[in-house]
């Protein structure tokens, strides 16, 4: 006998469902049973060559490893991504990056610089989306706002797709010689979340109210009931607060035990709030990750980083990836990048992104 039941949670019904040894006897497919294949600093436009040359002439190995680009955000879904990363600035009083210093680099090197924000989006109060500031600025969506509003229009015209994982980084490093952040305080990151939970509506969040359901905190409900049957959360989107505990603390003050927030956040197993971890590093992190995915947790790794991979056709770190079960991983190279020679490509053995 099939046994449901419901659970309201934020105005939203979900059902979570089991089988029964005597009943269907189909192993009940969740959202940690799949991996897929997502896209690394998703919104990235490539650096005008002109700028591309002085960053090398300054440090080639900077230059290295910004030499890469994406496809438009919604391409990205179209083709099969089921998991995206979106670097945010804060901006609260807007114009603050209007003017990056790399568009003055690329004129004295006696060139014009391509059209840069034409809208004057960047004067605009609110959250930013791009690498580095001043060299590293153009962004297929300049505005958090935006970039949410894209994904979600996809969405609504795909309503079945497989939940799409977003990763965020909310950036504030200082880096010598070039524009200094704002602050990702408290007030940034309320405001990170409010945006989220502005132009997502409640019915398209996998929010860890959601998953935690009736459980005292939420890494008892994914190691005991375990995370939502994926058919019930299909057309959804998974948001993860890409950072270390000085933020994420921040964080949960502002939304303690993740009550009504959108985001998960990266922490460490043993916290009550963990649920969804970020290693970057499949070979050095490899049998932490196998660890954490047997005992029910969601993990997040990358298949290459700053380009290297790519210069070298070298898979390894991709087959470490997959073999080490972590259901999100994420790449520079969906596609065969065209900034330099390499047939290097990150996709499952069908070609496809997404696998169970």
């Amino acid at each position: 006998m099939k046994i449901s039941f419901a659970i309201l949670i934020l105005g939203v019904p979900f059902v979570f469902s089991n089988c029964s040894a005597q009943g269907d006897s189909r192993k009940e497919i969740k959202l940690n049973d799949i991996q897929v294949i997502g896209s690394h600093n998703s919104y990235k436009v490539a650096i005008e060559q002109p700028l591309l040359n002085y960053l090398f002439e300054r440090d080639s190995a900077t230059g290295r490893s910004l030499q890469y680009e994406h496809i438009p955000l919604t391409e990205q879904l179209q083709l099969g991504l089921r998991s995206l990363e979106l670097d945010v600035y804060h901006d609260p009083e807007g114009g603050y990056y209007s003017n990056p210093a790399g568009l003055d680099i690329v004129r004295a090197s006696g060139n014009t610089p391509l059209p840069f924000d034409p809208e004057e989006k960047l004067k605009l109060p609110g959250l930013k989306v791009f690498h580095v500031q001043d060299i590293d600025f153009r962004s297929h969506q300049l505005l958090f706002k935006d970039a949410l509003t894209e994904l979600l229009t996809w969405s609504e015209k795909n309503p079945k797709h497989t939940p799409i994982i977003i990763t965020i980084n909310a950036k504030d490093g200082k880096i010598p010689e070039l524009k200094v952040p704002f602050p990702f305080d408290a007030d940034a990151l309320q405001n990170l979340d409010t945006e989220i939970q502005r132009v997502i509506p409640a019915d398209k969040l996998i929010s860890p109210d959601l998953v935690r359901g009736d459980y005292a905190t939420l890494e008892q409900a994914i190691l005991t009931r375990g995370w939502p049957a994926l058919d019930a959360v299909s057309g959804r989107f998974l948001f993860v607060l890409d950072e270390g505990d000085a933020k994420s603390d921040l964080y949960l003050k502002r939304f303690p035990g993740l009550k009504k927030a959108a985001l998960f956040v990266n922490k460490e197993e043993g916290h009550p709030e963990a649920a969804f971890r970020i290693i970057n590093n499949p070979i050095a992190g490899f049998d932490k990750i196998k660890s954490l995915v047997a005992k029910g947790y969601m993990v997040r790794t990358r298949a290459d980083a700053d380009t290297e991979e790519a210069r070298r056709n070298d898979y390894t770190r991709f087959e470490k990836a997959k073999e080490s079960g972590a259901q999100v991983i994420t790449t520079d190279y969906y596609l065969p990048g065209k900034l330099f020679k390499s047939d290097f490509k990150i996709s499952f053995t069908d070609g496809g992104y997404e696998r169970q």
